[in-house]
């Protein structure tokens, strides 16, 4: 697996990307005139990261703001506040001009092989753009350089000159992963690359994403709904919740033993293969809608679902602490004698 193997890197401990208190914002418009009626807080605060080589898995519901953190870490998305560090510069305020050696180091995958392609440009010319713009090879090295991509991804070298619609979908996301690997970047953010897939693909792209990273040494920022894939591929896993990162910790640990109410019910609710088991099983089923994220509930965003909510939660936001002795982090209230207290507080205006 991913999280247990060794990569070549010189110092593996170095941080490849460091997010503090990410913020992106999305203003509400109403009215004749389009005036702002209010925001969308879609990331709220996020902060977190990723070592050289490694791999941190993002998951939890639709609407979270998984995939927005990854489009507003690769500037997509112009942050509202926050920094966003990459191999130790900070890159947030960057402009479009200063961005472009960094899109050569930082590649995305996107969710939707189908949206993803241009339906009107062969498949060489799609993996070759970021290689033209790079400005990186030309003639037979170019193409060179697109067919070994093809062989690596697991298509031919005869596929260069066909078009997207001519593929499958899993075949489609290999195109996607090798268009990410032209540039032979450093981190890659997998915004749920496996989500539109069969699931005798999924694996497939999964064993794939691995040996890449192996070979290559890449680090990767994944994105996930299905739970069990993210704990096979990620080293450290964050869970999302309305905009904010509840959860945070070794891999193996989250799954094992979950701290975080929501924690606990998102992972209550993986299949599990033993009927027996199965049976033994308690599912945790969360009462309530999801909230919305332009009007989220005071205090504690999860309190109004939350089966173990209590009177401080509807009063004071929990904070994303250290917990005493078990090398996590978690925002809860149950948790707030064990937690490490921040170092310097925050000024109360």
């Amino acid at each position: 697996m991913a999280k247990t193997k060794e990569n070549n890197l010189a110092n593996p401990t170095d941080v490849m990307l460091e997010v503090q208190s990410l913020c992106k914002y999305f203003p509400v418009k109403a009215g004749i005139f389009q005036s702002k009626h209010s925001v969308v807080k879609a990331v709220d605060k996020v902060s977190f990261q990723i070592k050289k080589g490694k791999t941190l898995g993002l998951v939890g519901e639709s609407g979270c703001g998984k995939t927005t953190t990854g489009r507003t870490i690769i500037k997509l998305y112009r942050p509202t506040d926050g920094r966003i560090l990459f191999e130790g510069k900070d890159i947030t305020d960057f402009t479009r001009a200063q961005m472009i050696p960094v899109r050569r180091k930082i590649q995305m995958i996107f969710q939707d092989p189908y949206a993803s392609l241009n339906p009107r440009m062969t498949v060489g010319d799609i993996i070759g753009e970021s290689i033209d713009i790079h400005k990186l090879l030309k003639g037979s090295a170019r193409r060179e350089r697109i067919e070994h991509l093809l062989r690596r991804v697991g298509l031919n070298k005869e596929h260069i000159n066909r078009y997207p619609h001519e593929f499958s979908g899993g075949q489609r996301q290999r195109i996607g992963i090798a268009r990410a690997l032209a540039v032979e970047p450093s981190l890659i953010i997998c915004d749920e690359p496996i989500s539109a897939l069969d699931v005798s693909i999924q694996a497939q792209i999964i064993n794939m994403l691995e040996e890449l990273q192996e070979d290559l040494g890449l680090t990767y920022l994944f994105i996930a709904h299905d739970l069990s894939m993210v704990k096979h591929i990620s080293n450290e896993i964050g869970v999302m919740y309305l905009g904010q990162l509840v959860e945070l910790g070794d891999a193996d640990e989250v799954y094992d033993t979950p701290l975080h109410p929501y924690t606990k019910a998102l992972l209550s609710a993986v299949p599990i293969p033993d009927p027996e088991r199965t049976r033994a099983h308690r599912r945790i089923v969360l009462q309530g809608e999801l909230p919305s994220p332009i009007d989220p509930p005071s205090g504690c965003h999860f309190r109004t679902r939350c089966p173990s909510a209590m009177d401080i939660c509807a009063k004071e936001q929990p904070l994303l602490l250290d917990v005493k002795g078990r090398g996590r982090k978690v925002a809860c209230h149950l948790y707030r004698d064990q937690q490490e207290k921040p170092l310097v507080k925050e000024e109360t205006k």
